[in-house]
């Protein structure tokens, strides 16, 4: 396991970037936590068919999650103004404020894959080692 701190700037897509980091680091991945202030949050809240959009000044209170080559399964919790929490899987469109600052975990010896699960209807992670070559 290799850890990864990232910081993403203002502006920045918050589930794209990880998206991003991900292609370029070219392993399975973790988010092991998140914090950080976002503008605009797009939560898919629980049961939900499409995502909710939050704005105003908020703060990323928790952040976790897998990254594979099919796409991010990314958890956060965020808190507005007045301190109303609310949490659900972060989508695309969660635009950073000021900063956020995320631990990921790096897993080279394993391969992550989404695939169609028939029992609950979702592509779910699919892991598997890497083969290495000696």
């Amino acid at each position: 396991m290799e850890l990864l701190p990232v910081r993403l700037p203002p502006g920045a897509d918050l589930r794209l970037a990880l998206e991003t980091l991900l292609r370029q680091h070219g392993a399975a991945a973790y988010v092991l936590q998140g914090i950080g202030s976002l503008s605009v949050a797009q939560l898919r809240l629980a049961g939900r068919p499409a995502p909710s959009e939050l704005r105003g000044d908020l703060e990323i209170l928790t952040l976790g999650g897998s990254l594979s080559p099919d796409g991010a399964h990314l958890h956060m919790s965020v808190s507005d103004a007045d301190g109303r929490v609310i949490g659900g899987h972060a989508c695309a469109g969660c635009t950073v404020r000021t900063t956020a600052e995320i631990l990921v975990a790096l897993l080279p010896q394993h391969r992550f894959r989404r695939t169609l699960d028939d029992e609950t209807g979702f592509p779910e992670l699919s892991i598997a080692r890497a083969h290495t070559q000696d």
